[in-house]
């Protein structure tokens, strides 16, 4: 039997920490051990839990992601993999990361079927046999790329951008109440038209739950929320 991938999530923002574990714990595969909000209790779950990987956000109060991964470099035991979560978008930053070993690079506002599909390539990569030879160039290519599984661009309805998605989907995933496509449309900076065609979108995909509320009025008011059930 395979032991799932045991994962530490680290974000300086503890409501997108805990959305990421939640998120995380329903896939298979995966469990998360701990959350951590600052570097240093990332480096203290690192020494007492040895996770496999860690989701790694670069923007953390006392130290950035890169340094933890510099930390995690210099270990006198194997480190655990790591993925970039973050919103630093330049490219010193992209770069050092990779340099540092960091194995993907997730930038946010991201949709939650990204992660899904990053965390995928990442299991596949992970799950090829160790004693397995890599005989030629070719090989060699078809092994890195496991980990961009899942990741080739999806087809959406004409006028609609994957970024506009991410933001409409990480407004209602980070509320912590059901919101109105009104108040979806003005936390995103988004028409209302625009918020409820990226809203119904997400719920035909399964990405965010609607329930209807009736008032005096007897006219409907749609309430969208994150999913509550398994992705």
């Amino acid at each position: 039997m395979t032991l799932p991938v045991r994962v530490l999530v680290v974000d300086d923002d503890f409501m997108v920490a805990s959305i990421h574990r939640q998120y995380i714990a329903r896939l298979a595969g995966f469990e998360v051990v701990a959350e951590a909000y600052t570097a240093a209790s990332a480096l203290q779950w690192v020494a007492s839990d040895r996770p496999d990987l860690v989701l790694l956000d670069i923007y953390l109060p006392d130290q950035s992601g890169l340094a933890v991964m510099r930390h995690l470099a210099a270990l006198p035991h194997p480190a655990p993999d790591v993925i970039a979560v973050t919103a630093a978008r330049d490219v010193d930053t992209l770069q050092a990361a990779i340099r540092l070993g960091a194995l993907q690079y997730i930038v946010k506002p991201f949709t939650m079927t990204l992660l899904h599909d990053k965390l995928k390539g990442y299991l596949a990569w992970r799950g090829v046999p160790r004693q397995e030879r890599v005989p030629d160039q070719h090989a060699v290519d078809r092994l890195v790329g496991t980990l961009r599984a899942g990741t080739s661009a999806r087809t959406l309805p004409k006028g609609m951008a994957e970024e506009t998605l991410a933001v409409v989907e990480q407004t209602v995933v980070q509320s912590g109440t059901a919101m109105t496509s009104e108040e979806v449309a003005a936390a995103a900076g988004l028409s209302r038209v625009t918020a409820r065609r990226y809203l119904d979108f997400l719920r035909n995909a399964q990405r965010v739950q609607m329930r209807s509320r009736y008032g005096s009025s007897g006219r409907p008011q749609h309430l969208y929320s994150r999913p509550t059930g398994p992705t």
